[in-house]
This record gives structure tokens, C-alpha cells and sequence, in this order.
């Protein structure tokens, strides 16, 4: 018997052996749900071929067409991806809509005897629930921004306060991007959509009741928006502020950003797209630093003359409740596990309010 669901909790979706997405390669690749593997039943062009012929020629072909290309693409699924499945294997399987697409998998796979469940309403139930939750109702889970000037350590931070019990929310690592003029990562980022479907995801699986530890951002982290929920409460959210030297900035910075410092072509790029209230010379001249190796002291020289101008001016503009300055003092691992112990300690103290 093929069973209907609509819930898209974690601890629904985390119940199913396995979530398959039966929409074509660039559907998927767009956005899907979480965990979700993708076994079309029809392919890109197929897709486009099919859909070509049922708007010129005939609606009857097409589908006639389409049936067998399905039926195919689902028997090379059932002896391939799915072909080490025993009889216990519990699927949610969705398309589109909850149509004919997710129709045809779940009526094979119900005939082979899995207990088999498809998504009503399909890829479009998940939109729904994310777009609720990030644009539609105040988020509910108490923020605290973890603030400081560039360089300061504070990704490096929210990383060591995870292992310490602290709930937190790497906006960075979910959009891949690190935040700033040089901040892009291999592989690209996600689609908007894509974006805030990890998101969702990452704060549906968080407490509410506890405070969430998130690193202060611009409204955007490189080409992605930050849905205005989540915005509204990070504007409101109290901060914890980082201090830490212009020169262990600069270190932590080179370290940081190794990948793009490794790559003169892709650094002197980025370099042109500063800004245009810096003058010429000033661009010229750290070009020319880049040029020549000096990496560290072309970071001391964006740090002090281009990024930190710019943390006062937000700063000016963003006045918020402020719980704790912490110290950074170096790049040493008994530094950041001081610094994560004072923060770790700040968070614990707002939780038993």
C-alpha cells in the first residue's frame, strides 16, 4: 500500500531510510530537501523533449513517449542505485508537485514490496514550509551575534563553542562563502533557494528555548540574502564582540584565505573590485604587494585602510546590547579555547534565564 505524508520535520524525514527526488538533474541540482538522492525518472533533455513534443505534435505520443522513458530510467534505478535494497527499505519518494513523476516511482516500488511513502504536493510542500518559516512569522529562536573586525577569529570561534555544547549557526559555511570581497570558495554557492533550505533545515534542528550563537553578517554573504526573519532577528539579537590585534588579524587572514592568496590572477582580480572611494593609488599599490608575495602586509594594509573603516561605520549605524568583549590575543589553540571557554560561559548564563 502506498502511504501519503505532509510532514517535513526533521525527525519525519530522519525516519526514512532514504528521501528520493524524482525530478530531473537541474531541478535538483536548483534546490531539494535535505538528504535527499536524486533518481529521475526522466533526465534533463529528456524532460525538455518530451515537454517539446506535447506542446508541437501530440499530446498522445508524448506521453506514450514519456511512459516508456520513465519505465526505463525507473528499471535502471531499481537494478542500480536501488538494487542492494532488501524488503524493509522504507522510501519517501517526491517530484514537482506530488504528480505523475513521484505517481510512477511509488506504484513500481509498491509493487516490488517496500513500504513506500510519496510527499503530497511534493518538492512544492518544502518550499511552502521554508518560505514560512523565513519569511512569513518572526523567527523564534534567540539570537547573539558574535561580532568583531576582520580577522578577529570569530569563525574560528564558532567553531570551537559547537563541541562545547553551544547551539550555533555558521551562516558562512551554509551559503559558502566567507562574507567578504575575497570570501568565494570552490564550487560556488548554493542558489537562493538552496541557501535557505539550509538554513530552514539548521534552525529546525536547533532548541528555540536555548540561544543560538550566530557570527554578525551583512544582509548579504556574497550573492546570497539573508531571508528577512532571520534578518530581523540578527538586528536585534545582542552581541558578543572579538578583539584581537591588527597583526594577528593579518596572520589569521593569510592563513585564512590561503587559497586565494595562492592564486595571483584570482587575488588581483578581487583587488580591482574594491571599492571606489579608495583612491588609485592606494589600490595600485596593493596590487603590487599582491604582485610581489607580500601577503601579510598587503592583509595589514585592507585590514587597517579599507575593512575596519568599514566596521566602524556599521558599528555607528547598528547600536545593539552588548553582553561581552572577548580577547583573541593570537592564533594559538590555548588562545581560541580561552576565548571559546568566556563566550561558552556569556551563552550559559543567558540560558538559565
Amino acid at each position: 500500500m502506498i502511504r501519503r505524508a505532509a510532514d517535513l520535520s526533521p525527525a519525519a524525514r530522519d525516519g526514512f531510510d532514504a528521501i528520493i527526488d524524482v525530478r530531473s538533474p537541474a531541478e535538483f541540482a536548483l534546490d531539494h530537501i535535505p538528504g535527499a538522492i536524486n533518481l529521475p525518472v526522466l533526465d534533463d533533455a529528456q524532460r525538455a523533449a518530451v515537454g517539446t513534443e506535447y506542446v508541437q505534435r501530440s499530446k498522445f505520443l508524448a506521453r506514450r513517449h514519456g511512459a516508456a522513458l520513465v519505465a526505463r530510467n525507473i528499471a535502471d534505478h531499481l537494478q542500480g542505485a536501488l538494487g542492494d535494497r532488501d524488503g524493509s527499505f522504507r522510501p519517501l519518494v517526491y517530484c514537482w508537485r506530488g504528480g505523475q513523476r513521484s505517481g510512477a516511482m511509488v506504484t513500481v516500488m509498491d509493487q516490488v514490496g517496500w513500504p513506500v511513502t510519496v510527499l503530497e504536493g511534493g518538492y512544492q510542500t518544502w518550499r511552502r514550509q521554508v518560505k514560512a518559516g523565513l519569511y512569513d512569522a518572526p523567527l523564534e529562536h534567540r539570537l547573539i551575534l558574535l561580532d568583531g573586525p576582520t580577522g578577529a577569529g570569530k569563525t574560528a570561534l564558532l567553531g570551537a563553542l559547537s563541541p562545547r555544547g553551544v547551539q550555533t549557526l555558521d551562516l558562512e559555511a551554509l551559503a559558502a562563502h566567507r562574507g567578504s570581497l575575497f570570501g568565494a570558495m570552490p564550487g560556488g554557492q548554493p542558489s537562493q533557494k538552496a541557501f535557505e533550505t539550509r538554513l530552514h533545515d539548521a534552525l529546525s534542528r536547533l532548541d528555540p528555548a536555548r540561544p543560538v550563537l550566530v557570527e554578525a553578517e551583512s544582509s548579504k554573504i556574497g550573492a546570497r540574502v539573508i531571508p528577512p526573519s532571520l534578518w530581523a532577528a540578527m538586528s536585534a539579537a545582542p552581541v558578543v564582540r572579538l578583539e584581537s590585534p591588527v597583526e594577528v588579524r593579518a596572520a589569521r587572514t593569510v592563513r585564512d584565505y590561503a587559497e586565494i592568496a595562492a592564486d595571483p590572477a584570482a587575488l588581483d582580480t578581487a583587488l580591482t573590485r574594491l571599492p571606489r572611494h579608495l583612491s588609485k593609488e592606494m589600490v595600485a599599490g596593493w596590487r603590487a604587494l599582491a604582485a610581489a608575495g607580500e601577503i601579510e602586509v598587503l592583509a595589514s594594509e585592507l585590514i587597517v585602510h579599507h575593512y575596519d573603516p568599514a566596521y566602524r561605520r556599521q558599528g555607528q549605524t547598528c547600536a545593539r546590547p552588548e553582553l561581552a568583549v572577548v580577547a583573541l590575543g593570537s592564533l594559538a589553540d590555548a588562545a581560541l579555547a580561552g576565548a571559546a571557554e568566556q563566550v561558552a560561559a556569556v551563552v550559559d548564563a543567558l540560558t538559565t534565564r
